[in-house]
C-alpha cells in the first residue's frame, strides 16, 4: 500500500452551491481578515498542501493568479455529484482532500487525521462524523477509484453524495467537537463562525 501525507494529496474546495440558504453568493463574503470565506479556505489549506484546487461554475475569484487552480463544473447542474465527476476527470491524484467552501473551521489536527487513515488502508471515503445523525459527506479524502461509481450515479440521476458514499467502502472518524464543523449556511450561522473566529 501507497503512504499518503498532506503533501501528496491535493486538496479541492467545493464552492458551486446555490447558497439558497444564505440569499447570496457564501463563497464571497468577507471571512476574518479574509475578501471572501473562499480565500479564507484557500489561503489556509495552502499552508499544508502543495495543491489547491476550486470547484465552481463560473471563474468568480480574484485572488487566484493562476486559473489552471479553477475546476468547472462539466454542467449546469447544481450537484456535488457534478462536482466530483469534474474534479476527478481534472486530477490525476489517487486522493483527493475535498472540503466544502462552507466548513471554515475543521482543523490541521482533523485534516491530518482523515489522511492518517487512509495509510495502508483500502477504504475509498474517509470522512468527518461529529454525533451519532451527523455525517459530513464532504469533509474528507476520497479515492480516485470511486470515478465509476460517480458515472454511474450520475447516469442514473442519482445526485446524492450519501447514496455514493453508501456504496464505497467507506471509513467514518468520529469528533466531539461541534464548533469545528460548522456548515455555514444562514446568516446566524455566518455570525457565529465570525465569532469562534475571532475568539479562536
Amino acid at each position: 500500500m501507497k503512504n499518503y501525507n498532506l503533501r501528496s494529496i491535493s486538496s479541492v474546495i467545493l464552492s458551486g452551491g446555490k447558497s439558497s440558504r444564505m440569499g447570496e453568493d457564501k463563497s464571497l463574503l468577507k471571512f476574518s481578515s479574509d475578501n471572501s470565506m473562499c480565500e479564507y479556505q484557500y489561503k489556509k489549506l495552502l499552508k499544508i498542501f502543495d495543491k489547491v484546487y476550486i470547484s465552481s461554475k463560473i471563474d468568480k475569484f480574484d485572488f487566484l493568479n493562476e486559473k489552471d487552480q479553477l475546476i468547472l463544473d462539466r454542467t449546469d447542474i447544481f450537484s456535488p455529484m457534478v462536482a466530483l465527476d469534474s474534479i476527478f476527470e481534472r486530477i490525476e491524484e489517487e486522493k483527493i482532500f475535498i472540503i466544502t467552501v462552507d466548513m471554515l473551521l475543521v482543523s490541521i489536527e482533523v485534516i491530518n487525521k482523515l489522511i492518517e487513515v487512509t495509510k495502508g488502508s483500502n477504504y475509498e471515503v474517509v470522512i468527518v462524523k461529529n454525533n451519532q445523525d451527523n455525517r459530513h459527506s464532504l469533509c474528507g479524502v476520497f479515492d480516485r477509484s470511486i470515478h465509476s461509481k460517480v458515472k454511474k450515479c450520475l447516469n442514473s440521476d442519482i445526485h446524492k453524495i450519501n447514496y455514493l458514499i453508501n456504496k464505497c467502502n467507506y471509513k467514518e472518524l468520529f469528533f466531539d467537537d461541534q464548533d469545528q464543523f460548522i456548515n455555514i449556511n444562514t446568516k446566524e450561522q455566518y455570525i457565529q463562525a465570525q465569532k469562534l473566529i475571532n475568539n479562536s
